[in-house]
């Protein structure tokens, strides 16, 4: 589960060597997210959900709740439903990145997180759990695989953006 998570990041690295920084921070309208914005929000993301794994595998005090109908569901298929989900906040709170190398340093950063998940999260009581906005109650195994089910996301969100991007002339 860990390494799944790895596995999309290290994909991400990947796709992140083809752009330019011109290409990262170009959007193309004021109300979509550049392919930067994409990134730091993926960065962010899994930095929280990690944080909250963390959390839940140090906890002692064990949770009754549950899922939610659409947390069972994503859960059971392991796939963040393929809807666009609107955020409180407008599309321009994210940042656009200053450079590639931010980018790169938030990404490396995640794997390292992701690499200490693998000290505790099978120790983990499953039972001790922090509840999700959308999905419910989630102990520390499935808050990792928030980062895997939320960067894979995204990935159809970069096609689009790539899509845009190439329209541009900037592809």
């Amino acid at each position: 589960m860990v390494h799944n998570a790895s596995a999309i990041i290290k994909q991400y690295i990947q796709y992140l060597d083809s752009y330019s920084i011109e290409q990262l921070r170009y959007k193309s309208d004021e109300n979509v997210w550049s392919i930067g914005q994409m990134y730091i929000h993926v960065i962010e993301a899994a930095k929280e959900y990690l944080e909250y794994a963390a959390i839940c595998a140090k906890a002692t005090d064990e949770a009754t709740g549950g899922k939610t109908e659409d947390g069972m569901k994503t859960f059971a298929e392991n796939e963040w439903p393929n809807i666009r989900v609107k955020l409180d906040e407008p599309p321009n709170s994210t940042r656009n990145p200053e450079s590639k190398a931010e980018v790169q340093a938030g990404l490396d950063e995640l794997l390292a997180k992701l690499e200490q998940c693998e000290g505790f999260i099978d120790e983990a009581n499953p039972a001790c759990k922090l509840r999700h906005g959308w999905f419910g109650w989630l102990n520390a195994r499935e808050w990792v695989e928030m980062v895997n089910m939320h960067s894979r996301h995204h990935l159809r969100q970069k096609e689009l953006l790539d899509e845009k991007l190439a329209e541009a002339g900037l592809g």
